[in-house]
This record gives structure tokens, sequence and C-alpha cells, in this order.
């Protein structure tokens, strides 16, 4: 078996390790204590941050705009609608402005 197919599964398993350990750590405690709960409840959007920040930085009208249009939908909408409708907005522009 070739290098790529080594890296990928021993990336997977060492994803699944991290993912399982965390879980058999928190399940050993009765009650959470309410900061930690409020920590780990911002762990998504610190996650979506990361990913999002490097794009805005490089980002063209096509992106800028889906990311503002994204970010007006999640005012009122759910977190589904606001990803469907800025990626629906990015694929749109793309298409129109490339």
């Amino acid at each position: 078996m070739n290098e790529t197919f080594w890296i990928i599964f021993f990336s997977a398993i060492l994803t699944y390790l991290t993912r399982i350990a965390g879980h058999m750590v928190m399940s050993r405690f009765e009650r959470i204590n309410p900061r930690v709960e409020a920590g780990l409840n911002a762990v998504p959007a610190a996650v979506l941050t990361t990913l999002v920040a490097p794009s805005i930085l490089s980002a063209g009208p096509a992106e800028f705009a889906a990311l503002l249009i994204a970010g007006l939908v999640s005012l009122r909408g759910g977190l589904m609608t606001m990803f469907l409708t800025g990626a629906a907005t990015l694929i749109i522009l793309r298409y129109f402005l490339a």
C-alpha cells in the first residue's frame, strides 16, 4: 500500500481517538461546571471563525457578498438556512462574476 493510504488511515485513527477521548473524559463527571459548559458551547463558533477569517482577508467581491448575505440571514434564520444561503450566494456570484 502506498504512503497516502497510511497517512489517511492514521489520521482517521487519531481523529477518532481524539473525539472519543473527549467524550470519555466528559462522561466521568456528573455535573459540568457552567464555565466549562460555556466554553464548550463556544467551540463551534471559534472553529467557524478560524475557517472563515482567512477567506475574508483574501476574498473577492463574490465571497464578501456571500459573507454579508449569510450574516444578514443569520440574524433571522437558523444555522442551516445561513449556511445554505451563503453557499448558494457564493456559487451564483462566482458563476456570474467569473
